[in-house]
């Protein structure tokens, strides 16, 4: 005990007193050579200041909203740069620079204004319904389109999106998708069924088209080790022709047409129209509403989304805690193949065509993955994005026509957002984003792989 410091006393002792205590204080401080003060307690940063530093960070809202402005910025110079007459100005800009400032400004301006009313709201139809010079469907019209377009890329997107979460890559939406179209429109015109009946059985045919479709890269990589990827792109081809052959097969195609074109889905086996027969939306939308909520409740919900997210995060450790992955894997080309297929048979089925062609799929499926991507594989997400996706293809409709731009500039806009997107690191550094969340950003699009 001798070599305890006496002024601090011996455990055994009485403790020191409050003098000792202080003169004990008042030497050490002598001895530093320095003073101290009583802090100051630190002001409580205001609602306002803790909005604005949470808002300018890299989280997920600020990076969306601002990928959406840096695409918007580069199409306006790709719409400068691609017209002839615009970028004549700019060889004497230096003597007039009103003049390319000007004629920037308003082809700029003119296309996304057309943009915003061919997708959103139309100004000048809302005042003629006011008027009494036409109707409320005109107004309506831009909602109408966007909507349309959606529902089919919801579908494919949460067939990407569901297939990320369970760790596959599903390149096949495309050829899912492709298949479930065929099924749906097979049984639209070959089965004489009943209205409401011949629409249930329409809708669920291009469901399982889409699992049959989706169920054989799965039974590959769960038995064979194939990988999902080479796997799903060939059956994308495959489905993209065996469409291409059946459609010029007796009692499939349209014997008043000697182009490749199949019979019309009948009446029955419709989606019936939401706001009346001169719009195009249709009940496909609501479906897209209900399989969205049923996907986020599978993932959240459920001991099987426990199971797909637990294999998607890790398989071996999953394999280990008794899951079984081959069961998983089949799974969740099944599911992503019946959302893949709905989507398809929305093309048919719904307002956007009523016969099998070549064409009738679109791109919905490859559309799909980006807007998985963009909407971080999260099933609302994914509608989000789908709405986004929509309005861009409806706006760029009337962009093309008004404007004069051409629609691939649309394609090259939906390409620009999820790039930005993607790399959360280039839109923080452009914007000098904190980096308070911005880890958590990179997490979710690497899982596919």
């Amino acid at each position: 005990m001798s070599d305890l410091n006496p002024q601090l006393g011996s455990p055994d002792k009485e403790p020191a007193s409050e003098a000792q205590a202080a003169q004990t204080a008042l030497g050490n401080t002598e001895r530093a050579g320095t003073t101290t003060a009583p802090k100051e307690p630190e002001p409580k940063p205001s609602l306002g200041r803790l909005f604005l530093d949470n808002l300018w960070a890299a989280n997920t809202f600020t990076v969306t909203l601002l990928s959406l402005v840096l695409a918007i910025v580069v199409g306006a110079v790709l719409m400068i740069v691609s017209d002839p007459e615009v970028l004549s100005t700019y060889s004497y800009i230096t003597s007039r620079p009103s003049d390319a400032f000007t004629s920037s400004w308003t082809l700029v301006s003119g296309a996304y204004a057309n943009l915003f009313k061919g997708s959103i709201f139309d100004p000048e139809a809302f005042s003629g319904w006011l008027n009494g010079t036409n109707g409320w469907e005109n107004v309506l019209a831009p909602i109408s389109e966007t909507l349309t377009y959606t529902a089919p890329l919801v579908f494919t997107g949460l067939s990407v999106a569901l297939a990320f979460r369970g760790g596959l890559f599903n390149i096949g939406a495309q050829g899912q998708a492709t298949i479930g179209v065929i099924f749906a429109a097979l049984a639209g015109f070959l089965l004489p069924l009943p209205p409401g009946l011949h629409l249930l059985v329409a809708v669920l045919a291009g469901a399982l088209g889409g699992a049959v479709w989706g169920f054989i890269p799965g039974i590959l990589k769960a038995r064979a080790g194939a990988h999902e990827v080479i796997n799903t792109i060939m059956l994308n081809y495959i489905a993209t022709y065996f469409l291409t052959w059946l459609i010029v097969q007796n009692g499939v195609q349209d014997p008043t047409r000697t182009d490749a074109i199949s019979r019309t889905v009948d009446n029955s086996a419709q989606l019936p129209r939401l706001l009346g027969d001169n719009l195009r939306v249709h009940a496909g939308i609501l479906l897209a509403v209900l399989a969205t909520w049923a996907v986020a409740w599978l993932l959240n919900r459920s001991t099987l989304g426990f199971e797909l997210r637990a294999v998607g995060a890790n398989p071996d450790a999953a394999r280990t805690a008794g899951i079984s992955v081959t069961r998983t894997y089949i799974l969740i080309m099944v599911f992503a193949g019946i959302l893949a297929g709905l989507g398809g048979s929305n093309m048919v089925l719904g307002s956007t065509a009523s016969a099998l062609t070549p064409l009738v799929v679109a791109q919905i499926g490859f559309d799909g993955i980006l807007v998985a991507l963009l909407g971080r594989v999260k099933p609302w997400g994914v509608l989000l994005a789908a709405l986004l996706f929509g309005a861009l293809q409806a706006g760029g409709n009337r962009m093309q026509s008004y404007s004069g731009i051409s629609l691939e500039l649309v394609t090259v806009l939906q390409a620009l957002i999820v790039i930005f997107i993607a790399a959360p690191a280039l839109v923080k550094a452009i914007f000098q984003l904190r980096a308070a969340r911005a880890a958590r950003l990179q997490t979710s699009l690497a899982k596919g792989w």
